[in-house]
């Protein structure tokens, strides 16, 4: 068969083929490695998970949790509590930040509006193969449900948290209304 011949065929299957739209993915450009720093904090770390941590603004005794075999002493915390703070805190002032620019006002009361997460340490310990897998329970008052999960899409693209674990940290996300 000749190009000629050819080519009016390739046309009209080009013209029957339905094309996909487009997709827009939303890319990161921010460089962390030369970005200007907008705050660093600092913790020296004495003792590891059994030790104790001193920062310029935080004091705190270390324990292993009694479920990896440790004393799980009352008072004291562990590296495992401390990202589930760190990650739920940022989580919802990122939704805080999000939520006006899709046009959603969030509650003004605190306890309307609640992040609760839970890092898990999963692997094994004797091998020295260990991870993390988090859940953030999103609970709001006042905003519908389809609002608020579009809210906690967004946040996902703009929490450093959600940025730093994408792609290494399994993380789910559940949404509910009060």
């Amino acid at each position: 068969m000749s190009s000629r011949t050819l080519a009016p065929l390739l046309r009209q299957s080009l013209r029957t083929t339905p094309r996909k739209p487009l997709q827009t993915v939303s890319r990161r450009f921010l460089n962390t490695e030369t970005a200007p720093s907008l705050y660093s904090a600092r913790a020296h770390v004495v003792g590891a998970r059994t030790g104790h941590v001193d920062g310029e603004n935080l004091k705190i005794d270390l324990t292993m949790a009694k479920a990896l075999g440790g004393p799980g002493d009352k008072g004291k915390t562990n590296p495992e509590e401390l990202f589930a703070a760190g990650y739920g805190a940022c989580f919802q002032s990122a939704m805080n930040a999000v939520a006006p620019t899709l046009g959603v006002k969030m509650p003004s009361k605190p306890e309307d509006s609640v992040v609760e997460s839970t890092v898990h340490l999963v692997g094994d310990m004797k091998k020295l193969d260990m991870g993390l897998r988090v859940e953030l329970l999103v609970r709001v008052k006042g905003v519908e449900k389809d609002k608020l999960e579009q809210i906690v899409e967004k946040t996902k693209e703009v929490c450093p948290y959600s940025r730093a674990t994408k792609g290494n940290v399994f993380t789910s996300v559940k949404v509910e209304t009060m």
